[in-house]
């Protein structure tokens, strides 16, 4: 990388995390997913960690993967998404999903994961290479959470900004369910592409329903081009009423 691309990577992150300070998020940036999994496992509330970031069952360190976590002023988690670098050299994504399905699928989903398989959206026959797969965000909601401040896409900016000095990746993937995407979320998180896909079971019946939203190189650079819309007033009143503390890093 250049001096000067340093130095733009450099203003943009400091800019991002100067914003989620302002809306009393603390954020912490790490490496070690047996750290994130104990995180994630004092999550009662919540779905466990998918297989593609558990240590225990997928290859994932600070050779291709990081984590990040949001606190707030009372360092409650409020916040968690994670990406992981993919070598599909030679190997399409979607044959990479029918071997490695059942990291993706969601637990107690189909009566069978051995005869279930993800498919219909166009983009699994072409995604390879240098492939980084975005998962596992989520913001808190109601008292002391996140929510509805308008910080999702700066949370997808600040991760896809960092893979994207970090790998320079062809191509960065995620799922997001269905009715979700029908409401637009993939394009808070920046995504260019949301095809429908349905997960199907032994019988062909459908046992799941998550879109694939996805972006290349290049527009993964268009979109951290777009500078981030300011918070609405109130969003902003909102929180400055928040404490904070500067950002994290974990080994």
């Amino acid at each position: 990388m250049s001096a000067l691309g340093l130095y733009n990577t450099i203003n943009s992150v400091s800019g991002i995390i100067k914003k989620l300070e302002e809306a009393g998020m603390r954020v912490e940036i790490g490496d070690d997913f047996a750290a994130y999994r104990r995180i994630r496992n004092l999550q009662k509330d919540r779905s466990g960690l998918y297989p593609m970031f558990d240590v225990t069952c997928s290859y994932v360190d600070q050779s291709n993967a990081f984590w990040v976590c949001g606190f707030n002023e009372t360092d409650e988690l409020v916040h968690t998404q994670a990406i992981r670098l993919l070598d599909l050299s030679g190997v399409t994504l979607g044959q990479h999903m029918d071997m490695h399905r059942h990291k993706y699928m969601t637990p107690n989903s189909t009566p069978d994961p051995d005869r279930t398989y993800y498919s219909r959206p166009q983009a699994l026959h072409k995604i390879t290479g240098k492939v980084c797969y975005h998962g596992d965000f989520w913001l808190k909601a109601g008292d002391g959470g996140h929510r509805k401040l308008g910080l999702t896409p700066l949370l997808s900016r600040f991760v896809l900004e960092m893979a994207l000095k970090t790998w320079v990746p062809d191509y960065v993937f995620g799922f997001v369910p269905t009715t979700l995407s029908y409401k637009g979320i993939q394009a808070r998180y920046g995504y260019t592409h949301c095809e429908p896909g349905v997960w199907l079971g032994p019988d062909n019946q459908v046992t799941d329903e998550d879109a694939l939203v996805w972006m290349n190189t290049e527009e993964i650079m268009h979109f951290l081009e777009i500078q981030p819309g300011e918070m609405s007033h109130d969003r902003h009143n909102a929180a400055q009423s928040l404490m904070v503390r500067p950002i994290g890093v974990v080994a």
